[in-house]
Parts: C-alpha cells; sequence; structure tokens
C-alpha cells in the first residue's frame, strides 16, 4: 500500500504548480461539497492535478493545426 501523500516528507527540488483562481475556486468547491470549509491537501492537489491535465492538453490541441 503506497504511503499517504500527508506522511511523506515536502520534496526539496523540483516543479511546483502555482495553483489559477479558477483551480482555487474549484478546490474550495470540492470541499463544500463535502462539507468542509476550505480544502485540504487532498483538494489542492486535485486541483494541481485537474490543471495540469488542462494545460497539457491545451498544448496537445496547438501542436496539431
Amino acid at each position: 500500500m503506497p504511503t499517504p501523500p500527508w506522511k511523506k516528507p515536502t520534496p526539496k527540488s523540483g516543479s511546483q504548480t502555482k495553483l489559477t483562481p479558477a483551480s482555487i475556486a474549484w478546490a474550495k468547491a470540492t470541499a463544500q461539497q463535502a462539507g468542509r470549509r476550505y480544502p485540504n491537501l487532498i483538494d489542492n492537489m486535485a486541483a494541481a492535478r485537474r490543471q495540469l491535465m488542462a494545460e497539457l492538453a491545451q498544448d496537445k490541441a496547438n501542436d496539431h493545426p
């Protein structure tokens, strides 16, 4: 079973994803749907993954005319 993200040490290097206002709003909405006031680590990770996938899809669409 993999180690949960909250038990892993913070990476010292690597790329970090700065959440856009739209991703922050999505994370807040997800937290509210789950009955939480604020987004937790899992909400923020899901928002970052969603944002990265959208950016990759947009780049891929721009590469193929």
